[in-house]
């Protein structure tokens, strides 16, 4: 069993699939976070500045590190989200603009984006095809009604980018044909109950123990935003070598 724990910004995916790995005994393939990626790719720019090029720039890079995670684990496996985020979030960024957190009343004009809504519309082939061929089934998690980010190292997110997103991923999911869930319960310990006894996944400890595991690796996770964040020694060395060819 290939599962994706998928839902947006704040809807609980990286807490969720990482004690649902616990509960279950399943491996936990994870994601580098755009904030982890972006000093790296794109230094000195926050999210809500990177050009429409930029930004595919990243969407690949976190797909490749998915790929990877998922070629190293095999199957079985539960993924923290999916590519399908990558394609999702683009897509949603030709409709609203560059910035989740201050939407465009309309979408945004001029070549840059005509080219962007092209390419994505092209990333989104590649990544749906690879979501089908990958995964066995799908968690969806719906996000707290109002939620906006920010709060434990999300980034804020307007409702209104935030629902484009969860029902473009729904959507994709429906289109794609693969097995999901909705998953709306607010109690940890139901969650994942629920998330086994609906794929039939094996329990090898406690729900309690299992929740206290995931927390303490949640609270280890550096959720700095990008700039709080310095390049790393291998990319300032690779960055140098290119201005010195």
């Amino acid at each position: 069993m290939r599962l994706s724990v998928s839902g947006t910004y704040a809807a609980g995916k990286t807490s969720t699939a990482t004690a649902l790995s616990h509960y279950t005994g399943i491996p936990f393939a994870p994601a580098r976070s755009i904030r982890e990626i972006l000093p790296d790719a794109v230094p000195g720019k926050a999210l809500a500045e990177v050009t429409p090029a930029e930004y595919l720039q990243l969407a690949v890079r976190r797909h490749v590190g998915r790929v990877q995670n998922e070629a190293r684990l095999g199957d079985p496996l539960i993924s923290d989200g999916s590519s399908l985020q990558e394609w999702i979030y683009a897509a949603a960024r030709v409709h609203f603009g560059m910035d989740p957190a201050s939407p465009a009343d309309t979408p945004p004009a001029g070549a840059a984006m005509r080219f962007f809504a092209e390419a994505v519309d092209q990333l989104g082939h590649a990544m749906r095809q690879h979501v089908k061929e990958t995964y066995d089934g799908f968690v969806h998690l719906k996000a707290p009604a109002g939620a906006t980010g920010k709060a434990g190292g999300h980034r804020r997110m307007h409702p209104a980018f935030r629902g484009f997103c969860d029902d473009m991923l729904l959507q994709a999911l429906e289109d794609l044909g693969v097995t999901y869930h909705v998953v709306e319960e607010a109690d940890r310990a139901e969650r994942l109950r629920t998330v086994a006894g609906l794929f039939g996944l094996p329990v090898v400890r406690p729900v309690e123990e299992a929740l206290a595991l995931a927390a303490g690796e949640y609270a280890a996770i550096d959720w700095r935003l990008e700039g709080e964040r310095v390049q790393s020694a291998a990319s300032r060395a690779a960055a140098a070598e290119v201005v010195v060819r």
